[in-house]
């Protein structure tokens, strides 16, 4: 699959950004004729790095999948109680089951300093039966960190698909306590199954998509099942997996969903860190990440990624990008 050539340019309608925040990563949720953009989203005052201890998660409004999205309210921000998630929530990945909306997302607690709230990352699940809520949240992680293995250290960047039999496999990021302090071990991704979206889940023993020349594999997917078998986009770190030798999104298959991830055999770049305007302009971007798609009528119908235009971060935002499948 070419997945490049099912992305249709984009227009200013299409970016959702705020005053006074970073916004990043989306997912997307459809009810009653009404888009639901949620999103993460930190305080400029903490810097850049301030997604791992000060991220919220929010709720924007629109008539359409393409925007302009308008900010709604606050879904998950800091707790004054002591729970695993207490100070962050970040990577939301929403679905729909059962007639019900699931929400999973990563959530930390820590001292302040980035490692602490790095390395304290675990995967949540929060449920309703409205998009507005009410919401309710795990009271632990629905994902936890293994003894031993990948994602001993911590785990993250969660995405969630149905299999054809109604169960759920959760695909993530995890990182091994087996490597230097404080950043661990090799940052890999793994995946996971449920009979229901809450779990309890099966973890897979081994991580997927391993790039053997350097341990900063992958990180960042988004699965689905196109009817046939499981695809995948994934931010390739070096490149490897693209062959382009530089940071880009993959696109890997499987039948299984679970094990056997494979680049495509023909088109496994899936894209390059660039947006491309309806006025024919090409813009070379810094970061263009965490694609999520949201899946109308069982097609592809809009890509969102995470965009930092520059390596200061001066401006960053949530685009939505039509897809032509």
């Amino acid at each position: 699959m070419d997945f490049a050539k099912h992305m249709l340019p984009v227009t200013k309608e299409n970016v959702f950004k705020e005053r006074g925040y970073f916004v990043w990563c989306g997912t997307m949720l459809e009810e009653n004729g009404t888009y639901y953009l949620l999103y993460s989203r930190w305080p400029k005052a903490t810097g850049m790095n301030g997604w791992v201890s000060d991220s919220e998660i929010c709720i924007a409004a629109a008539d359409s999948p393409f925007g302009p999205f308008k900010h709604e309210k606050v879904l998950f921000t800091k707790q004054q109680d002591d729970c695993w998630d207490r100070d962050c929530f970040h990577n939301p990945a929403a679905i729909c089951w059962g007639g019900r909306f699931y929400l999973y997302y990563m959530g930390n607690y820590g001292k302040g300093d980035f490692w602490s709230h790095r390395n304290h990352q675990r995967i949540g699940v929060a449920w309703a039966d409205s998009v507005l809520g009410p919401w309710h949240r795990s009271e632990k992680p629905a994902l936890d960190v293994s003894e031993d293995g990948f994602d001993s250290l911590m785990t993250s960047n969660p995405t969630a698909t149905q299999t054809p039999d109604g169960r759920i496999i959760l695909m993530y990021k995890g990182v091994s306590k087996d490597g230097p302090a404080p950043a661990g071990g090799p940052v890999v991704c793994g995946t996971a199954i449920a009979d229901r979206p809450e779990g309890p889940f099966v973890k897979t023993e081994k991580p997927i998509m391993v790039n053997p020349e350097n341990p900063w594999s992958v990180e960042d997917p988004f699965l689905w099942y196109d009817g046939t078998q499981y695809t995948c986009l994934v931010k390739d770190f070096q490149g490897y997996f693209t062959k382009t030798n530089t940071c880009a999104t993959a696109l890997f298959h499987s039948q299984n969903g679970l094990t056997d991830y494979l680049p495509d055999p023909e088109h496994p770049l899936a894209f390059l860190r660039q947006i491309h305007w309806a006025d024919g302009t090409v813009q070379d971007v810094c970061r263009m990440e965490r694609p999520q798609i949201f899946i109308e009528n069982g097609k592809p119908k809009a890509l969102l990624c995470a965009v930092a235009v520059d390596e200061e971060w001066s401006e960053t935002f949530n685009l939505q990008i039509p897809l032509d499948f």
